[in-house]
């Protein structure tokens, strides 16, 4: 799916679950998405800790996954 056609939403790092997996609280609710890393925030090693701001690509079919495209 192209990143223009995901859902932008925002939210805070809850775990760090492993195999590169993160669970995500969104602001819109109590709602838990379980995200991934995007390729560009792994090739320039950006790390994220639990606690921190992120932007959530939520796909509109599944919205239980996502990419993590930025780092507040």
């Amino acid at each position: 799916m192209p990143r223009e056609d995901l859902l932008e939403m925002e939210g805070t790092l809850k775990e760090a679950c492993g195999g590169g997996k993160y669970q995500v609280t969104l602001d819109t609710g109590n709602n838990v998405v379980l995200a991934q890393l995007c390729g560009k925030m792994k090739q320039n090693k950006i790390r994220v800790l639990p606690g921190d701001r992120v932007k959530v690509g939520v796909s509109p079919y599944d919205t239980s996954h996502g990419i993590i495209l930025r780092r507040y």
